[in-house]
């Protein structure tokens, strides 16, 4: 369940939200039981969930969480996932199983926004970089690597 800040979520008290400003989200934090903060938007929008599953190797897997770290992120990357509209990106893993959770506005068209990303400066030499670590294709854009989730549960109306 994903708590927001706003208006429209002034019903969770702050102190069990323990949201108070917006975080910087590629930090790692360092445990999954304090639950993640969520910035708030001025516009509506929408999330979509992908999934993708890395090589069965603890070794890569160390290498894949390092560079996702973010002192070691190109910045080139990531001004290009702002640029083509996405307000923000989580990547999430369990054992070799990572899901990314994208939030964008409601009028945005990811298909186009990612076939976009898919031509900006380095983005097809950072999924080259990616790959060794994850089961895709050699030269799969991240369309390609990343499926759609299908949601099976959904709390709020």
């Amino acid at each position: 369940m994903t708590l927001r800040v706003g208006a429209a979520y002034s019903a969770i008290p702050a102190h069990i939200a323990n949201i108070t400003s917006p975080i910087n989200h590629t930090k790692t934090m360092s445990t999954t039981e304090q639950g993640y903060p969520m910035k708030a938007y001025k516009v509506p929008v929408k999330r979509y969930c992908r999934t993708l599953d890395l090589r069965d190797d603890p070794e890569l897997i160390a290498e894949y969480r390092r560079r996702h770290a973010e002192e070691n992120c190109w910045p080139e990357i990531l001004a290009g996932i702002k640029e083509v509209g996405i307000l923000e990106m989580d990547i999430y893993i369990r054992g070799t199983r990572l899901m990314m959770i994208l939030e964008v506005p409601v009028d945005l068209d990811l298909d186009a926004a990612m076939t976009r990303l898919a031509t900006l400066p380095r983005q097809q030499e950072w999924e080259d970089f990616m790959s060794v670590f994850q089961q895709s294709e050699p030269g799969a854009s991240s369309t390609e690597k990343w499926q759609p989730m299908e949601r099976v549960f959904h709390l709020y109306d």
